[in-house]
């Protein structure tokens, strides 16, 4: 599984979008490509100043740490077709 974080800060955590409530939902890639796909979309555009680099972590661990922290995800599958919000 891959997510994005930011280049220079990697530690602070894994990139998250909000929804039409304003809630974060940690977005997870079961592609390598797709999730570098992803970050390119966003580097190429303006409003985002920062670079996002794509980082592998365990599939189970993932989930799980989102399901302990009550954390909402979502897992494109290679089959899915997500853009960031432009």
């Amino acid at each position: 599984m891959y997510m994005l974080t930011l280049k220079d800060r990697r530690d602070d955590g894994a990139y998250a979008v909000s929804d039409k409530n304003g809630q974060k939902i940690l977005i997870m890639f079961q592609d390598n490509d797709d999730a570098e796909r992803y970050a390119s979309y966003m580097m190429n555009d303006e409003k985002y100043d920062s670079e996002m680099v794509v980082v592998e972590v365990d599939d189970e661990l993932a989930v799980k740490t989102c399901k302990i922290n009550n954390y909402k995800y979502t897992i494109v599958t290679p089959n899915d077709f997500v853009l960031p919000k432009l």
